[in-house]
C-alpha cells in the first residue's frame, strides 16, 4: 500500500504528473493504470469515476495496486456532512482531497481530517474553464464585487484556503508564480495542463507541463493527453511530459540561483 511521502518535492520528476482517470467504468480506469505503470504513480479519481465505482476502486488504487490517489471531489456542502465525509475519506490512506467551498468548508474539512496528515486538504481556486467573461456573468467580477479582475478574485480565494489552514490550491498555470512568491510554503497543482501544440479542449486558461513547473508548481494533473493518445503510445505520452517537467525544474533551479 502507498505511504505518505515527502509530497512537496517528489524523488522523481514522473511522479509530478497526476493521471485523471476520467473514465466511467474500474475497468477502464484498470487498463490505463496497467499501461502507465511504470509511468506514472499518483491517479485523481474525479466525479465521473467515483460515481460509477465509489471508495471501493479508490481503495484498489491505494490498497492493491500501490498507488497514490488524489480524491476530486470538490467538496461544497453543510460543514457537519463535510466533516463526516472527511473521516471516512481519511481512513483509506488518500493523500489529497479537494474542497471548494469558502473558508469555513476548509475549517470542516480539517476537522474531519482529525489528527491525521492525510489526505491533504486542496482548495480550488477557480476551474479552468471559467474565464473573466464567466465571472462577470456570474456576478464575481465587476464594480459591485469585491473583485475587479480575475487575478483579485484567484488571491482572494486563495488568501481564504491559507487562512483557514488549508494544505494548498489548486490553480491554473498563469497564477502559478504569483501565488508562489506569496505563500513559497504551498502546496500548488495545476490543472489543465496540455503540453505544447496539443488542443486546450475546454480549459479556457491552460498551461504547458514547462511553464507550470518553471513557475513553482509541485504537481501537474494531466487526463487527455494521455488518455486519448492511442494504445500502446499513452507512456510514451507520458514520457514526453515528464521531459517537459524535468526541463521545467531545471529552469526553476537557474532561476533560483540567479
Amino acid at each position: 500500500m502507498a505511504e505518505p511521502f515527502a509530497i512537496s518535492e517528489p524523488a522523481e520528476a514522473k511522479d509530478r504528473i497526476i493521471m485523471a482517470l476520467d473514465v466511467a467504468s474500474a475497468e477502464s480506469a484498470r487498463q490505463l493504470v496497467d499501461e502507465l505503470d511504470d509511468h506514472i504513480s499518483f491517479f485523481k479519481v474525479g466525479y465521473q469515476l467515483f460515481v460509477a465505482e465509489g471508495m471501493s476502486f479508490v481503495r484498489e488504487l491505494i490498497e492493491k495496486r500501490d498507488k497514490r490517489v488524489f480524491l476530486d471531489l470538490k467538496m461544497d456542502d453543510v460543514g457537519e456532512t463535510i466533516t463526516l465525509a472527511v473521516e471516512e475519506i481519511a481512513k483509506h490512506n488518500v493523500s489529497l482531497l479537494t474542497v471548494h467551498g469558502n473558508g469555513a468548508t476548509a475549517r470542516a474539512a480539517l476537522k474531519g481530517r482529525g489528527s491525521s496528515s492525510w489526505p491533504k486538504i486542496l482548495s480550488l481556486t477557480l476551474l479552468t474553464s471559467l474565464d473573466t467573461t464567466d465571472l462577470r456573468d456570474l456576478g464575481l467580477l465587476g464594480a459591485h464585487s469585491q473583485c475587479k479582475t480575475l487575478d483579485e478574485y484567484v488571491d482572494w480565494r486563495a488568501k481564504q484556503a491559507i487562512l483557514a489552514k488549508c494544505d494548498g490550491l489548486i490553480t491554473a498555470g498563469g497564477n502559478v508564480a504569483r501565488l508562489r512568491s506569496k505563500y513559497p510554503d504551498c502546496l500548488i497543482i495545476t490543472p489543465g495542463v496540455r503540453p505544447e501544440g496539443s488542443s486546450t479542449d475546454d480549459h479556457k486558461r491552460p498551461t504547458t507541463p514547462y511553464q507550470a513547473i518553471a513557475a513553482g508548481a509541485n504537481y501537474l494533473v494531466v487526463g487527455r493527453p494521455i488518455r486519448d493518445a492511442p494504445q500502446g503510445e499513452r507512456a510514451e505520452a507520458a514520457h514526453r511530459i515528464t521531459e517537459e517537467i524535468q526541463a521545467g525544474l531545471a529552469a526553476r533551479t537557474n532561476q533560483q540561483a540567479a
